[in-house]
């Protein structure tokens, strides 16, 4: 079980920070104004180049995975398994959203 937690736990931090790198490139006071392909190089390029979302990252794994090592059993279910479950869903979602779409509507 160790394992699968430490495994969700750096999941749901890859998912969200890719998540927030996304609003920050997507937020309404930002001075770039890219769409389409344009927008996706964007968000593509700020994910690996920039040291913010590799430190976020690695802190919410950490502060994930510290979370699952509680030993209260409601303290672990709140700060746990709750925002990984939801996390990773909403990521697994979105990814097979676009997939699907890819693949409806290819030319």
């Amino acid at each position: 079980m160790a394992y699968v937690k430490a495994i969700l736990s750096g999941l749901t931090a890859i998912i969200a920070t890719e998540l927030l790198t996304i609003w920050w490139t997507l937020r309404p006071w930002s001075s770039a104004r890219a769409t389409g392909v344009g927008l996706i190089f964007a968000i593509v390029k700020a994910s690996p180049i920039h040291a913010l979302p590799w430190i976020v990252a690695i802190l919410l794994f950490a502060i994930f995975f510290a979370a699952g090592r509680l030993d209260s059993k409601s303290f672990r279910v709140v700060f746990f398994w709750i925002p990984t479950v939801a996390i990773s869903c909403i990521g697994v979602t979105l990814v097979s959203s676009i997939a699907y779409l890819i693949t409806k509507f290819r030319p």
